[in-house]
């Protein structure tokens, strides 16, 4: 079986290996062994579970297949997989990165990466010139985010691809709101494709994960040192349940974005709500460039109420989605973007980007949507 020519719903199903070539097993087994024998004092394609384990090798050969790579890589976080990657730059590197974007990504890059000497600058990077301005001699990448996190800003990851071509610079992207089923990285040019696993490609919110994957052998190679040298290998329960989690991305995401279409076009004409982020609206800046790079909204909206005093009701009314701070469950997660996912900004910083206190993010899972608008209602009341 060619995987590589088959359509990207048939390789979620099937993935790089869909049966255990031992005993024709359904699903490939738990490998729990930490060491493996070296027959005749030999090493085999195995040696120790912290450079290679045969249940993390069907997640990083996924990965690959759906993104395009030559090898993909599992890590124990999404933020690991992020290290991951940024592993690639070295002391004295500039990297250039959106001025919105993840907590946890901006807590890496401004406290993790200086003591590195690494130095981050950040812009709006739906602005093409302001990247061009700020490259400098020593910039060696760009880290990307589209759509970005909370506030949806679309990049033309084109025209990132064009400015890092003619400069010489790596592309790191996470694409975790969008997934390889609506967004395909690896094929517009991007260099690294990083994942939150734990988010959509998992689904159902019962486990950490990263994934990262790049078409470039050299990069791959490095990367490879890198991953085993650290050691923040995905455990093998945990890429069981991944791979069990992958199978079922196209109907869970094709689900939570219809849902999604509802909520946000109920959201928009609702008195309380100020603003709704979502790429779909037909105002939304960057929309034309957004589907011209993905297949899809996705299933996760932005909304700004237009009291912040309106937030606490509403999180303590609400009764199906889950309070917290992630996204790609199941169920539907809301987030208080302010105090939860975007904590690790600094106030100033946040309002300065427009990360109000009364923003909120909803990653719509895959229930009945009438019956999540009745209880938002409900809390909107």
């Amino acid at each position: 079986m060619n995987s590589k020519k088959l359509r990207a719903a048939t390789v979620l199903v099937h993935q790089g290996r869909d049966r255990d070539p031992s005993t024709g097993a359904a699903n490939i087994p738990v490998y729990l062994s930490s060491t493996y024998h070296h027959f005749e004092g030999r090493a085999g394609a195995y040696d120790y579970a912290r450079s290679g384990n045969p249940s993390r090798d069907q997640v990083e050969e996924a990965i690959a297949l759906l993104e395009g790579g030559v090898r993909g890589f599992a890590y124990a976080s999404g933020m690991a997989a992020i290290g991951g990657a940024l592993s690639l730059l070295k002391s004295g590197d500039h990297l250039i990165a959106p001025d919105d974007l993840y907590g946890g990504t901006y807590r890496y890059l401004t406290l993790v990466l200086p003591q590195q000497g690494i130095e981050t600058t950040f812009v709006d990077m739906t602005d093409p010139q302001q990247v061009e301005d700020a490259v400098r001699p020593q910039t060696r990448a760009l880290f990307l985010e589209t759509p970005s996190n909370p506030l949806f800003k679309i990049t033309d990851l084109r025209a990132m691809v064009d400015i890092a071509r003619r400069r010489g610079l790596l592309t790191l992207l996470d694409n975790t709101f969008m997934t390889p089923l609506l967004q395909p990285a690896l094929p517009l040019g991007i260099g690294v494709a990083i994942h939150s696993a734990t988010k959509f490609l998992g689904g159902h919110s019962d486990l950490l994960a990263g994934l990262v994957t790049t078409a470039d052998e050299d990069l791959a190679n490095r990367l490879k040192r890198h991953h085993n040298a650290l050691g923040a290998a995905l455990p093998p329960f945990d890429c069981f349940l991944l791979a069990r989690g992958i199978k079922t991305l196209k109907v869970r995401l094709e689900a939570a974005q219809n849902g999604a279409l509802l909520l946000c076009e109920r959201l928009a004409n609702h008195p309380a709500v100020a603003k709704v982020y979502y790429p779909q609206l037909n105002d939304h800046p960057g929309r034309d460039v957004h589907f011209s790079q993905a297949t899809g909204p996705g299933a996760v909206i932005s909304f700004e109420l237009k009291d912040h005093k309106q937030v606490r009701p509403l999180l303590e009314t609400v009764k199906l989605p889950i309070i917290a701070p992630s996204l790609g469950g199941v169920e539907t997660i809301l987030t208080h973007c302010w105090s939860m996912s975007h904590a690790a900004i600094p106030a100033s910083v946040k309002n300065e980007l427009g990360i109000r206190e009364s923003l909120l993010r909803i990653s719509v899972g895959i229930e009945d949507p009438e019956d999540l608008w009745d209880d938002l209602a409900q809390g909107l009341r």
